[in-house]
């Protein structure tokens, strides 16, 4: 999702919110959870309250859209599917695991559903092949995910 004048005052409204603007990026992205208007929206939400504090994007996505990899310390303005801003979250830890590694801990924080990982695995799965099939690739249990970990910096 490309920056706006609303995300670029969001983020300049969290700036002049820090004691020590000096250790703040002048980087960030933009972007929204989900594949829809409803699930991204109560995403934002549920990532803005603290709730979702955990991700996953499937290996292959970076390279079918071209997007770079996350990295621990990369700044994000989280919005609704409209593009307004909701929050400002920071990647704290990105791992590579294949699916079937994925543990009760990562569903719980991916703060989803029933929140277990038979939750996750049921629902993702079925999101995954979607996506797979998408991108002209195969489903399995050992596909690798890009996990990440992050916290809200910023929810005004």
């Amino acid at each position: 999702m490309k920056r706006s004048p609303e995300t670029e005052k969001y983020w300049q409204d969290f700036i002049r919110s820090l004691a020590d603007k000096e250790s703040v990026p002048s980087s960030y992205a933009v972007y929204y959870f989900g594949n829809r208007k409803q699930l991204a929206d109560e995403l934002a939400e549920l990532v803005r309250t603290g709730i979702k504090t955990a991700t996953s994007t499937l290996f292959w996505e970076f390279e079918h859209d071209c997007e770079p990899m996350p990295r621990v310390g990369d700044f994000t303005v989280v919005t609704n599917w409209e593009g307004e801003p909701r929050c400002i979250i920071e990647i704290m830890e990105v791992e590579m695991k294949k699916f079937s590694e994925t543990d009760e801990q990562f569903a719980y924080d991916y703060g989803e559903g029933e929140r277990t990982l038979a939750w996750w695995k049921e629902d993702m799965s079925q999101y995954y092949t979607k996506l797979c099939e998408k991108i002209g690739k195969t489903f399995s249990e050992n596909i690798t995910l890009v996990c990440e970990r992050f916290r809200v910096l910023y929810a005004a």
